[in-house]
């Protein structure tokens, strides 16, 4: 999240230079937009990391308590 964060000021800071050179704002705004469609991005990737991290963490777990429960029945 500090690349997020990192981007975002990055933005903020063309943006800022956009209003103190109004003959360059249009060049400083689009390269605001790039920089907070690139914290869009990361923050896409970084959920999506931590939403598949858990799922393999539930798989585990799920598979576990299977071997286990199977040990537990009987043999018929």
């Amino acid at each position: 999240m500090e690349t997020v964060r990192r981007l975002r000021a990055m933005a903020s800071l063309c943006r800022q230079s956009a209003a103190y050179h109004p003959d360059n704002s249009w060049k400083l705004l689009a390269e605001a937009e790039y920089w907070e469609h690139l914290a869009g991005a990361a923050v896409i990737a970084h959920f999506q990391d931590c939403t598949s991290v858990n799922d393999q963490t539930r798989q585990q777990s799920t598979a576990k308590a299977t071997r286990r429960d199977a040990r537990l029945l009987p043999i018929a």
